[in-house]
């Protein structure tokens, strides 16, 4: 190439590289996290965000969360507006730079919205405020957020020998299973030949997500909702297990040619992200979380960043599991993780924290929730506000592949993570919706990591209730519907109780909401809800009480 010609090339190419380079170095000088770097901050661990998010969100975190008030040289109120001012000027600057470039292909729309959502993100709090509008369940207990939670509260237990397979030779033979003569697939599809091409989860997952949007009062390609600022988060912790049996079956029987060519995308965890996007007309951040029973929670986690960095405006996020299967209970069953003696009395079977728990009882479905920045939502005239999404939190054990840190060390630091985050009092936090599995080791370390975070006096104050003692446990579903249950737990003041409790259990000495149902006298604060995940994951939602602010 001619020298000269490539030189004019570059030249052509300066001004909009040099505009860009200054907006990211704009964002820098003017975000919190410069702010915090310029202050002295006490020593100490700080809580740590999700490995996979970019560092650009340090520029989001609060000052609380990080341990220390940043020293400004003027007030925050005065340096949040100062920084307002600077970046819409510094918008306005870059977009008269670049309107000249648009015959050089320089996207100046995609960038008006990047610094769009930059100037309104870096006000004196440091980024929006998130709500959830919308919940979803599909669960045994019932279809549809107002059924099951009708169900739930009135302690519904449909925990019941297996259906799907014959599990006579299984050592554990019963599950929560989702039945089929309640839940029609084709009903949630836009079309109906999709069922077929697509896994059972799959199928939970669309039916999830329709189900929030209309208890968000959203339509699929609703004039009211930008496409491009519409993402999904939504995972799976095993994916399409059931297409993956039932096509090796064909393949050992029939032979290659015999394999069905929706095998793939039907068994990755990730396509009912992908579908999702497709059905509802989603082109914003989509994200396929895989992070076992802790799968849910991070979804959650991931789409609250989204928001609070401005990437979206709205998020469909959860998770979704059908692991009701031979091959699922033949493998579980061997890691003596499921509930050993109570074929014979299958409702009994799921008791988180009481002694007598001898395993956990599968479960399946999903929980899909619809978060949004405040502004969108009250833009929109959403007709509910669940609650803010205040706080989330994140950590590993690094201890074994399928067993927690014994002294509850790893979980405790992910819901320390999740109240710095939220930058709240503890004491503000009335109600946990705990993993509970009804396996002896979980239970006893939850019950310790809650001891370890809150205090014995205010952990014993706390009520707590693991929703799998009816649901059982639907794995990377789980943290989705345990959050809804939470979103209408702070709704309500209805605390659900944990069923199957018989006989105390010393290490497990908590209120766990025995039996019945709760009705507080008083609106709760804040709730937190907690998964954990084979591999040392750990996941922590908190929600707050939604209190209206001036705009």
């Amino acid at each position: 190439m001619n020298p000269a010609l490539l030189d004019r090339r570059l030249l052509s190419k300066l001004p909009s590289l040099v505009a860009v380079l200054t907006f990211l170095l704009s964002v820098f000088i003017f975000s919190p996290a410069h702010a915090l770097l310029l202050s002295k901050t006490p020593s100490g661990p700080r809580p740590s965000l999700p490995g996979f998010v970019p560092s650009s969100l340090l520029s989001f975190s609060s000052s609380a969360s990080l341990g220390a008030t940043p020293h400004f040289s003027r007030s925050p109120s005065q340096s949040g507006e100062s920084n307002l001012r600077a970046l819409s000027g510094l918008r306005r600057r870059v977009q008269r730079t670049l309107g000249h470039q648009s015959r050089s292909g320089v996207q100046t729309g995609k960038l008006s919205t990047t610094l769009r959502s930059s100037t309104e993100t870096c006000g004196v709090k440091g980024r929006p405020r998130v709500v959830c509008t919308g919940l979803g369940v599909v669960s045994g207990v019932g279809i549809g957020i107002d059924e099951f939670w009708k169900n739930l509260i009135a302690g519904t237990n449909v925990i019941d020998k297996v259906t799907r397979f014959d599990p006579s030779n299984m050592t554990c033979q019963i599950a929560c299973e989702v039945s089929n003569e309640k839940f029609d697939p084709k009903a949630f599809f836009t079309d109906p030949k999709e069922v077929k091409r697509n896994d059972r989860y799959t199928h939970f997952a669309v039916a999830g997500a329709r189900l929030a949007m209309e208890d968000a009062g959203l339509s699929p390609r609703a004039p009211n909702v930008d496409p491009e600022r519409f993402g999904i988060v939504v995972g799976s912790g095993i994916g399409g297990l059931e297409t993956m049996e039932q096509e090796m079956k064909v393949l050992q029987e029939k032979g290659p040619r015999r394999v069905s060519p929706f095998l793939i995308p039907a068994m990755i965890a990730n396509t009912a992200s992908g579908i999702l996007a497709i059905e509802l007309g989603a082109k914003g951040p989509n994200h396929g979380a895989v992070s076992a029973c802790a799968t849910s929670g991070h979804a959650a986690g991931v789409a609250l960043r989204y928001l609070q960095m401005g990437e979206a405006d709205i998020v469909i996020c959860g998770g979704a599991e059908a692991s009701i299967t031979p091959l699922s209970f033949a493998g579980f069953n061997a890691l003596k993780a499921m509930a050993q003696g109570f074929n014979d009395d299958p409702k009994r079977a799921s008791r988180p924290f009481d002694k007598k728990r001898a395993g956990f009882v599968m479960g399946e479905g999903a929980g899909i929730m619809v978060f949004e920045t405040e502004e969108h939502a009250v833009r929109r005239g959403a007709p509910k506000i669940y609650g803010e999404v205040a706080g989330y939190g994140a950590s590993c054990d690094a201890h074994h592949i399928t067993a927690p840190a014994p002294d509850g060390s790893g979980l405790s630091r992910c819901l320390e993570n999740a109240i710095a985050d939220a930058n709240i009092d503890k004491r503000d936090i009335g109600y946990i919706n705990a993993h509970g599995t009804s396996t002896p080791m979980n239970d006893r370390i939850e019950t310790k990591a809650f001891k370890k975070v809150f205090g014995d006096e205010q952990a014993r104050q706390l009520l707590i209730s693991s929703t799998k003692s009816m649901t059982g446990h639907c794995l990377g579903a789980t943290g989705g519907i345990e959050a809804c249950v939470s979103a209408k737990v702070l709704e309500t003041g209805i605390v659900p109780p944990t069923i199957n409790q018989e006989e105390t259990d010393p290490e497990c000495d908590l209120n766990y909401v025995p039996n019945k149902a709760y009705t507080s006298p008083t609106p709760f604060e804040a709730v937190l809800s907690d998964t954990l995940g084979f591999g040392g994951h750990n996941a922590a939602l908190l929600l707050r009480r939604y209190r209206n602010r001036p705009h």
